[in-house]
C-alpha cells in the first residue's frame, strides 16, 4: 500500500499568513488550493478603487502560488471572488473572463460586507487540479 504524500504549503509576504497561521497555498493529492488572495503586492495595494485592477492583481497573486506548484491559469478548475460592492460585478466578471476564458472554471461571486483592508474591493480565491486528465 503507496503512503499519501504530506500536504505541500506555500507561504508569501503576507502579514495575515503568520498573524492568522495560514499558508497561501496547500497541494493535497490532486488539488491546490489558494487561500483569499488581495491585490497586495509586497504590502501595497495596487488597483485603489479600481474593481478591475484589483481583480487582475489578486488573480495574479493566486497565480503566482500555483507556479510555486508547476501550474497555471489551465490548471484551475474553480474561482471564488468576492467584492464589496455589487456595482463592481461587470468590472470584476470582466477581468475574470480576460484570465480564464479559456479555461471555463466553476465560479462564485459573492458581495460581502468588507475585508480587513477597507480599501480592498475584491478577494478571490482559486482551486486547481494537479493530477491526470480521465
Amino acid at each position: 500500500m503507496s503512503q499519501t504524500p504530506a500536504p505541500q504549503r506555500v507561504q508569501t509576504d503576507s502579514p495575515w499568513e503568520e498573524s492568522i497561521g495560514f499558508a497561501r497555498a496547500v497541494a493535497a493529492g490532486d488539488r491546490v488550493l489558494v487561500a483569499g488572495t488581495m491585490p497586495l503586492v509586497r504590502g501595497v495595494l495596487h488597483g485603489e478603487g479600481d474593481p478591475y485592477e484589483q481583480t487582475l492583481v489578486a488573480f495574479g497573486n493566486a497565480l503566482e502560488a500555483l507556479k510555486s506548484f508547476g501550474l497555471g491559469a489551465e490548471s484551475v478548475v474553480r474561482t471564488r471572488m468576492y467584492l464589496t460592492h455589487a456595482r463592481d460585478v461587470d468590472a470584476v466578471g470582466r477581468a475574470h473572463k480576460e484570465l480564464f476564458e479559456g479555461v471555463r472554471p466553476a465560479a462564485t461571486l459573492v458581495v460581502v460586507s468588507g475585508f480587513v483592508d477597507s480599501r480592498v474591493l475584491v478577494e478571490v480565491e482559486v482551486e486547481a487540479f494537479r493530477g491526470e486528465p480521465a
